[in-house]
């Protein structure tokens, strides 16, 4: 797979002729707003290409989208990186299972991935870069953490050595290692020098595919691949000498909240030991979306998968609306009626736009700036967004159904 310059065209986004105040986000940690003067640089974790793209990726990308969005909105520069993990355990495994090519298999659902993201109207990143093409970047990683002594070999694996940050854990020592083992890691592996090391390059084995390095001939450890990614495509090709000049060397690290620990914890502990500096200002995390009451995973084969809606002719801007009415932070459930509701509330909204005389509209969008402007608050933008349609619907006038539909696509990339 290639690294991808704007891997999908970026919807258009009409500009408001009004100020917008500083987006203000209660991430995972603590709140923080990005510095008006400076851009926006933000990774989000992409996708493990081995299945289609869910409503839980969905969701997650549509939060990052709506920061985007707003960010643009106010005239910031905005650097978006985003990797694929095209080569993983997960991946292997189905490639196996289907007696298919592990490649054919990352491009096909990085394909249809790409094609579901421009169908929900989201802007791409600036840089999507697969994990394959990120070895030497890797390689120049381990070296310098190696070179402070964060670096230990076991059985031809690296690994790095946890135990000068076990105090910023997020959880108990005892609730990070049973997370741990949930999520990828291997605490119980005999010769760790602690059960929370994290690999960093896994030497070859048996018919799996494999890169040279100057670390033996092997593939590297999950957590690494995004901390390197995302330091040479948002601070620059020299990027294990930091950023001097900023307090973080990004702005906002992002993803499901599924990734506070070990992936991002274990992703920021990295950085700090190759350069020194803190990793990210900021990190926001969306909540997980389930199915009728249940978990939405592989395991239970309960997905719900974007491209099968599209095929059946559910509208993308009912998925898109769908996923917003909840606060991304929130855990939620996907049902029947959720979408019959979303194509109800579309219809009215799109019924709303479509007649002469609406309801004033000035205080409606202010509305809906404010609640986005207040840590993506979509819950509120589309309460009020509803309740506009209820005044015009009773016979409400005095508005703009074209300042209206503009500020929807702007704000909430809501094409009606």
């Amino acid at each position: 797979m290639e690294i991808l310059n704007s891997p999908w065209p970026n919807p258009s986004q009409p500009t408001l002729s009004r100020k917008l105040p500083i987006l203000e986000l209660r991430g995972t940690g603590g709140s923080f707003s990005v510095d008006p003067d400076t851009g926006l640089r933000m990774y989000v974790c992409g996708i493990t290409p081995y299945d289609a793209t869910h409503l839980g990726h969905a969701a997650t990308y549509l939060t990052f989208d709506l920061i985007n969005r707003y960010h643009r909105l106010i005239g910031k520069s905005v650097h978006f990186v985003e990797n694929i993990t095209d080569i993983d355990e997960p991946l292997l495994e189905r490639a196996r299972r289907d007696f298919t090519d592990w490649q054919s298999l990352a491009q096909k659902e990085t394909d249809l991935f790409t094609e579901d993201m421009s169908a929900l109207r989201t802007f791409a990143p600036d840089w999507f870069v697969p994990a394959t093409q990120a070895m030497d970047l890797v390689d120049k990683a381990i070296t310098a953490m190696d070179a402070h002594g964060f670096v230990y070999k076991l059985e031809g694996d690296l690994y790095f050595r946890t135990s000068s940050f076990l105090s910023e854990l997020p959880y108990s020592v005892d609730e990070s290692i049973a997370i741990f083992a949930e999520r990828g890691g291997d605490p119980e592996r005999v010769g760790k020098e602690h059960p929370l090391d994290s690999v960093l390059w896994i030497s070859n084995r048996d018919d799996e595919p494999g890169w040279e390095s100057s670390h033996g001939y092997g593939r590297p450890g999950w957590h690494i691949e995004c901390a390197v990614i995302s330091l040479r495509y948002l601070v620059g090709p020299d990027f294990i000498e930091g950023d001097s000049t900023r307090s973080a060397l990004i702005d906002i690290q992002g993803g499901g909240s599924d990734l506070i620990f070990p992936h991002h914890f274990m992703s920021a502990i990295q950085v700090r030991a190759m350069t020194g500096q803190r990793f990210a200002r900021g990190y926001v995390h969306t909540g997980m979306i389930g199915l009728n009451g249940e978990k939405m995973s592989k395991s239970k084969g309960n997905l719900v998968f974007v491209s099968k809606l599209l095929a059946a002719g559910v509208d993308p801007m009912v998925i898109r609306y769908a996923l917003l009415k909840e606060h991304y932070s929130k855990d939620r459930m996907w049902t029947d009626s959720l979408l019959a509701e979303a194509q109800t509330d579309v219809l009215r909204i799109r019924e709303a736009l479509s007649r002469n005389e609406v309801a004033a509209t000035e205080e409606t969008i202010a509305q809906v700036i404010g609640a986005i402007g207040n840590d993506l608050d979509t819950s509120s933008a589309i309460n009020a967004i509803l309740d506009w349609v209820n005044r015009t619907e009773s016979g409400g006038v005095g508005g703009s159904t074209g300042q209206m539909s503009r500020a929807l696509d702007s704000i909430l990339g809501l094409a009606f």
